[in-house]
């Protein structure tokens, strides 16, 4: 059995070989880059005007209003100390425009333009390259392309961009005692649920399930279905039969399937009987079947290895302290997530805490991680894994 920490970097340590492939801006959110962007050009390109107004040569309280300029036009206008041009938002600024005023500032009786504020050079402009300069460095491969991305990206001219080809994910959930919903379920029965909530995490952070399947607790299903799998995967995630029970076949199935093992147990609470391998470039990850333990082992192991070989700069979910707003006794010996709901400012540990309860992770948004056995007093600082 390791550590936590042990586990975490025998995943990040591993060697990968990326593809990259190039995809309209239209569909690049949630890839992570695999260039680097610069600005071909000064951001904005031009001094502009941040508000609909006028523009104004001078500095006084009353200006002859001598044209108007659209947002759009490419023309080029001059001012004359003294004159004002009616302008709107994104505009080019004329020549020798000392500042911008905005419209609900002023009155206008024919072609003369009143002032009822105290102007200031340069208000309301947006000078050339006051964002980005020309061949500033915008984002470096590795940057995780969010709406924001796309939209700046856009503004660069950019209509197709290079990222990392996300890995292809199968899941197989095992046991006799499972059967799909919808289906009757008989005494002794339950309804299978691991596969689900594992392909909606992989949709929650940007992946996505190709193909899943349930096997039962048949040695020769097991390894059948595994060798299927391998074949067409980047990471194959199995839920159930990888700890010491009569019916737990997976370990040997994946073994006879040519899987080195990575490590095997992780020092944790929940999902202890985690097992890590690889065979080529394919990755395995078998799950405890506890549905609390299958989803902490993917927020904790799993998601990091994803993110990795999409080619994320940086893995896992983002870790907080945050203070606890009650008491809380803990006494396991090994290092716990619990599940947790932070509102505001503090961090609630729930009830039903057990690996096989799934309730109040559904009702909460973090996992508080203890590093043993404590007691932890209202308003200590707990650190928090936010899910």
């Amino acid at each position: 059995m390791i550590s936590i920490e042990e586990a975490l970097k025998i995943v990040n340590e591993q060697d990968i070989e990326r593809t990259v492939k190039e995809v309209s801006l239209e569909d690049a959110q949630g890839f992570w880059l695999a260039e680097e962007i610069t600005s071909p050009f000064d951001l904005p390109s031009f001094d502009n005007s941040a508000m609909d107004g006028y523009a104004v040569s001078g500095i006084s309280d009353e200006y002859e209003i001598v044209g108007e300029i659209p947002a759009g036009s490419t023309a080029d206008h001059t001012l004359q100390p003294g004159e004002a041009m009616r302008i709107f938002t994104g505009a080019k600024v004329p020549q020798n425009t000392t500042a911008v005023v905005m419209q609900e500032k002023t009155s206008v009786e024919d072609n003369t333009l009143y002032v009822d504020e105290a102007i200031s050079k340069g208000q309301h402009i947006r000078p050339r390259g006051k964002e980005l300069a020309l061949d500033q460095t915008v984002f470096t491969a590795g940057h995780f392309i969010s709406p924001a991305t796309v939209g700046l990206i856009g503004s660069l001219g950019k209509s197709r961009v290079q990222v990392y080809k996300k890995p292809e994910i199968r899941i197989i959930s095992t046991g006799d005692e499972l059967v799909p919903p919808g289906s009757p379920k008989s005494e002794g029965e339950i309804y299978e649920s691991n596969s689900f909530a594992l392909s909606a995490a992989l949709d929650r952070y940007g992946f996505s399930c190709e193909e899943s399947k349930h096997i039962k607790d048949s040695f020769s299903a097991i390894k059948g279905g595994i060798a299927d799998f391998l074949d067409h995967s980047d990471v194959l995630l199995l839920s159930g039969g990888i700890s010491v029970g009569d019916y737990d076949y997976v370990k040997q199935a994946l073994e006879e399937n040519g899987v080195s093992e990575l490590f095997y147990k992780v020092f944790q609470k929940p999902g202890k009987p985690l097992y890590f391998g690889r065979r080529d470039d394919t990755f395995v990850f078998a799950l405890p079947g506890n549905p609390a333990s299958s989803l902490t082992c993917f927020y904790i192991h799993v998601l990091p290895l994803l993110q990795k070989l999409s080619g994320a700069a940086n893995t896992g979910l983002q870790r907080v302290r945050i203070p606890i707003d009650h008491n809380y006794d803990y006494r396991s010996d090994r290092p716990v997530f619990l599940k947790a709901s932070i509102e505001g400012q503090t961090v609630s540990i729930l009830n039903r805490q057990s690996s096989s309860m799934i309730h109040s992770m559904a009702m909460g948004n973090a996992l508080a991680f203890l590093d043993g056995p404590q007691t932890v007093q209202k308003g200590d600082m707990v650190e928090c894994i936010v899910i």
